[in-house]
């Protein structure tokens, strides 16, 4: 009877626990559709944001990157990566884990928001491997950190990705060499169904979700009117 009893707990948790998997991912969505809008409308770097949409081939968002997170042992989050279309559509977005070992937030930085520009074709293509290192398959080169630290590093043109960050309790700054991106299939599937990877749902556009539909707007969007 007791393992009649455990197995039917077990049936239960599992019933639960499948819908609440698919509104992480919702919830996952909408909260970088709120970090999108808010840094476009940064007094501090809200124009280079969207400058950097307007250029991007693709953006990588992580709405909370903290000390421990997708990878044991290091620092990390989830986020989705959505591509941008020759006629300037942007495709649905894919999830992705990024974290690492080596990959940490530096002294004092608890928590951070990142919006990872991916510039180049190069840099794209490989973000749709099951995983990547920053720093050795990506360069990159930091743009606005911080609203409050005045002042930021100029990008380089050159890199594949440039990162913009804010944070909560920031004071040592955002390191991303040797960090790892990895994609989450599993999680595509769970939104989009069977068949759903981050090429399919990236690159050939055949999977989307209503969901998305407001994600995908504010990226569009016109810039922002500047404040009176």
């Amino acid at each position: 009877m007791r393992r009649i009893a455990v197995l039917l707990v077990a049936l239960v948790t599992l019933s639960i626990a499948a819908p609440a998997f698919a509104s992480e991912q919702q919830e996952l969505v909408d909260r970088s559709k709120v970090l999108v809008d808010r840094m476009r409308r940064d007094a501090n770097m809200g124009k280079s944001v969207t400058d950097f949409l307007g250029r991007a081939k693709a953006i990588l968002i992580v709405p909370n990157l903290w000390r421990a997170g997708f990878f044991i042992g290091g620092s990390g989050g989830s986020g989705v990566l959505l591509a941008k279309g020759p006629d300037g559509s942007w495709s649905a977005p894919a999830f992705y884990g990024i974290g690492g070992g080596s990959f940490g937030l530096q002294i004092g930085a608890e928590m951070q928001e990142l919006l990872l520009f991916v510039l180049t074709d190069g840099g794209l293509d490989k973000l749709m491997d099951n995983q990547v290192k920053i720093g050795a398959d990506l360069t990159f080169a930091l743009g606005p950190v911080g609203a409050g630290l005045g002042g930021a590093t100029t990008p380089n043109l050159g890199a594949d990705l440039v990162a913009f960050s804010g944070g909560i309790g920031l004071y040592g700054g955002l390191n991303l060499e040797g960090g790892l991106i990895a994609t989450r299939e599993e999680w595509n599937r769970a939104y989009y169904g069977e068949g759903a990877t981050s090429r399919e749902i990236v690159f050939n556009r055949k999977f989307d979700n209503p969901g998305t539909a407001d994600l995908k707007a504010i990226l569009a969007a016109p810039p922002p009117a500047p404040k009176s």
